[in-house]
Formats: structure tokens, C-alpha cells, sequence
């Protein structure tokens, strides 16, 4: 996809036409072991099921799957890997020393239409030898996903990336929800949103529901797509997620909408809102 030779477009530019970071492009597998990459792979498939399990049910749930290992191994994996337990939350769902936390917004609130709420997580990607993240950005009653991106770091560039892309293709939404972590509370993300107008939605400290739309999302990308291959780059993550989303987007039936995929309610949607209702904006 990224031409190293090409005399005509800098890798910078390419990277940047194919919507792909360059930290990405110069991705290098992470120093971990065949055997924590192994364990990485088996702590994400069981977080999947069990998102309930901290560092000593996993280790628990590891041991008695033969595996010799202890809860230090299994929380620095877990920190590594961005993973949230709902009860608690590890460094990478931390906000940052002196960032803004703000309230929940959708408790009892009624979503009805397209770009009234939309919402954003990050998740850890296996490699066959090392690791990504990747960043997603759905529209909250079609489910819909608006925008993505994928990064070696878990810096909130990428995610302010995402988000501006989202928002010149669709507009800004009237809500954004997130959890607490450092990228989302970040100056660069909520002023961002704050000066399109957007209001800022926090989930509560370790509620994993509270954006269970973005978790289900997760699972169907994970058993679908990301553990039926094993990517050696950045490039082919980014061309295997690609190929998943506008599968999921535009042919992927789901049951919210009566079997008709995100992208078809999406549009159906905005067709049918009065004018007065696509201007509308939350005071």
C-alpha cells in the first residue's frame, strides 16, 4: 500500500491519503515474549467474555488453564493491553494529573436519531509478533462506525484524528461519549469537541455498560475479523480492519434495526429528519 521508493509522494503523504499514521507505517513488533504474546491473546479473548475479571481472576483463570503465572505478569499484560475491568480502572483509562472528568449524559435519555450521540473507545489488536490499538468512533443509534484509526501508542493523536475525520464527513454529533481515559480527557480531544459545540459524556468510573454499544462492537470485530488472522503490519491491520468495517457498515445485518445493516439506517435516517431536526443542537 506504501510505497517506500516512490519519488513523487513522501511516506508522509502517502500515509496520510491512506489514512494511516505514520507511527503505524514504521510499526516494529513490541519486545514481548512468544509466551506473553500468547498470554495476550488468551487475556483478550476471555476479557471478551468475562470483562468483569481483574488481575486476579485472570491469573486465577490462566493457572488453571496450565499456565505458570503470576498476578505481576498479568497486570503489567493487562495495563499494556488497555484493558478496563469493570470495577476498576488501569493506567490507560486514567485521566490525566489536572484533566476535566465530566458527567454521564445518557442516563434515562432517549436516542432516537443519527448524530444525537455518538461514542468512541480503544481497544488492544494482536499481531503475530507485537501489538496495536485501534480507535473507533460509532454513531450511537445506528451503530453505525463513523471513523477509525489504528496506532502503536496509546498517545491521544490518533484519536483526535478519528474524531476530526468523523466530523468532517457526518458534522458533529450532539453528545460524544467516552470513558475517563487520558486520551478522552485530554485538552486536545474535549476542546475539540467543545468548540464544535459538542457536549462531553463520561462513562462512570468503571462502568463498563455505560458504553455497551462500543463493547459489543469490539466482540464482533474480534471474533469476526481479528482472531481469524494473524498481521505482521500496521498496513495489513489497516487493510484487514477496512475490509471489516465497510463489511460491517454496509452488508452486516443487525438485529437493533431489524436486520438492516448500520450504514442503510444511517442514511434512511437522515433522509427522514425534518430540517428542523438535522439543525437541532443540544442548548
Amino acid at each position: 500500500m506504501v510505497e517506500k521508493d516512490n519519488t513523487n509522494l513522501s511516506i508522509g503523504k502517502q500515509c496520510k491519503l491512506l489514512s494511516i499514521s505514520r507511527s503505524s507505517f514504521y510499526y516494529q513488533p513490541k519486545g514481548e515474549t512468544a509466551l506473553n504474546l500468547m498470554l495476550m491473546r488468551q487475556i483478550d479473548e476471555q476479557f471478551l467474555e468475562t470483562p468483569f475479571f481483574g488481575v486476579r481472576q485472570m491469573t486465577w483463570h490462566l493457572r488453571n488453564d496450565g499456565h505458570l503465572v503470576n498476578e505481576k505478569r498479568i497486570r503489567r499484560l493487562m495495563r499494556l493491553m488497555g484493558l478496563m475491568p469493570i470495577y476498576q480502572k488501569p493506567n490507560t483509562s486514567r485521566p490525566a494529573k489536572g484533566h476535566k472528568i465530566y458527567p454521564y449524559l445518557l442516563k434515562r435519555m432517549s436516542v432516537t436519531r443519527p448524530n444525537q450521540v455518538w461514542a468512541s473507545d480503544i481497544t488492544y489488536l494482536p499481531m503475530r509478533r507485537g501489538f496495536l490499538y485501534l480507535v473507533v468512533i460509532i454513531d450511537w443509534y445506528t451503530r453505525k462506525v463513523l471513523s477509525w484509526r489504528i496506532s502503536n501508542t496509546l498517545e491521544a493523536n490518533f484519536c483526535v484524528d478519528a474524531l476530526n475525520e468523523a466530523m468532517a464527513k457526518y458534522g458533529p454529533p450532539e453528545i460524544m461519549n467516552t470513558d475517563q481515559g487520558s486520551q478522552f480527557t485530554s485538552f486536545a480531544w474535549t476542546d475539540r469537541l467543545c468548540r464544535s459545540g459538542v457536549r462531553i459524556s463520561m462513562d462512570g468510573k468503571g462502568r463498563f455498560l455505560d458504553n455497551i454499544f462500543v463493547e459489543r462492537l469490539w466482540r464482533s470485530l474480534k471474533y469476526e475479523c481479528v482472531y481469524l488472522h494473524a498481521w505482521e503490519t500496521g498496513s495489513d491491520a489497516r487493510a484487514g480492519i477496512a475490509k471489516w468495517v465497510a463489511f460491517y457498515n454496509h452488508k452486516r445485518p443487525h438485529s437493533a434495526h431489524g436486520g438492516k445493516p448500520p450504514a442503510v439506517v444511517y442514511w434512511l435516517d437522515k433522509e427522514n429528519m425534518q430540517p428542523d431536526q438535522q439543525e437541532q443542537r443540544v442548548a
